[in-house]
């Protein structure tokens, strides 16, 4: 089967290439999927996607036309597909349901030390030989009270790591979890999460009822000085009350590896151009905030596993004619 993979790195080719062996003609692109590259695709009955492809509407349609009949999302969000439109057109998407929840939680966990601890900061000032400590006073985790909104297969990583670290651990989830209560985390309502947490991790999918769910009203709620982490989607936080809440100190720290608006941001090299996303920008002046560019997810076993899921969703397709990790339907 002939398939474009669009939004390709190095690293997507090494990986894609060895889960696929001689089984699919696999035509590697370098642009990211949106209306103007669709027709790179004509002829493919499938098309490879990535979490910053725009598979909007129009997408759809111009694959629809060039005999697109398969779309394998090589990670686990589809929010940036239309469904409806897909399921219009006869195209079945897939998705890659979990590769490594272990690899996101303990970079949530990175996050939190590093804004803790001002690991950034004082490897900074080694370098320059400043051995000062003042600036760098971060606080015993143990002891504290995390708040894990949502307890999927990340989430529940992450809440067993800091349990670890002998944390109290509120957990918010509309399907709470047996296994996590036994261990010791108590479930309560997101509000009283969020007014009883010294650190909130976001580990919930984008979709209407959270987008925003971390905005002005609910940063209204939290302790004065909490630490807020999110690996999940960027959309869950209002950026503009984020940094509200950074500038009055409702938030004393910020960890992100994902940004509403990091789509042609991340992912690419702009070291050599003029940022041009004002609010992005506004973010890197905060002392206290630690942004990384989507890379909680990029560990070896996470690559293997999604490029063989990715795969496996291209053989089942070609046999069956659908796959187990379909969503949407059509």
């Amino acid at each position: 089967m002939k398939v474009s993979v669009f939004n390709t790195k190095p690293y997507d080719r090494q990986f894609l290439g060895r889960a696929n062996g001689d089984r699919h003609e696999l035509l590697f692109l370098d642009p990211r999927l949106m209306p103007e590259t669709a027709p790179l695709a004509d002829g493919s009955e499938a098309v490879c996607a990535f979490v910053n492809d725009d598979l909007g509407r129009a997408t759809i349609e111009r694959l629809a036309e060039g005999g697109v009949k398969f779309v394998a999302m090589r990670c686990a969000g589809f929010n940036n597909v239309d469904l409806d439109a897909a399921k219009q057109h006869g195209i079945r998407v897939a998705r890659v349901p979990a590769y490594a929840p272990a690899g996101v939680a303990e970079h949530a966990v990175a996050l939190m030390l590093g804004l803790n601890r001002r690991l950034y900061r004082a490897y900074n000032r080694v370098r320059e030989g400043n051995f000062a400590l003042g600036g760098l006073l971060g606080f015993e985790m143990h002891g504290k009270t995390a708040g894990v909104v949502g307890t999927g297969k990340i989430g529940a990583a992450c809440a067993r790591i800091l349990l670890g670290f002998g944390m109290k651990v509120l957990a918010f989830d509309t399907q709470p979890s047996d296994e996590l209560t036994k261990a010791g985390v108590e479930y309560v309502e997101l509000d009283d999460l969020l007014r009883n947490s010294d650190v909130i991790t976001l580990h919930v999918p984008l979709m209407e009822q959270t987008h925003h769910m971390i905005d002005r009203r609910a940063l209204g709620l939290v302790r004065k000085g909490v630490m807020l982490i999110n690996t999940s989607r960027g959309g869950l936080i209002d950026t503009d009350a984020a940094i509200a809440g950074l500038k009055d100190g409702t938030l004393g720290s910020l960890g992100l590896d994902v940004y509403e608006e990091e789509d042609g941001l991340f992912f690419e090299d702009h070291s050599s151009a003029i940022m041009g996303d004002d609010t992005f920008a506004r973010l890197l002046t905060f002392p206290n905030v630690l942004i990384t560019g989507h890379q909680a997810f990029f560990t070896e076993e996470a690559m293997t596993n999604i490029a063989g899921t990715t795969i496996d969703n291209l053989n089942a397709f070609a046999t069956d004619g659908r796959s187990d990790n379909e969503v949407g339907g059509s």
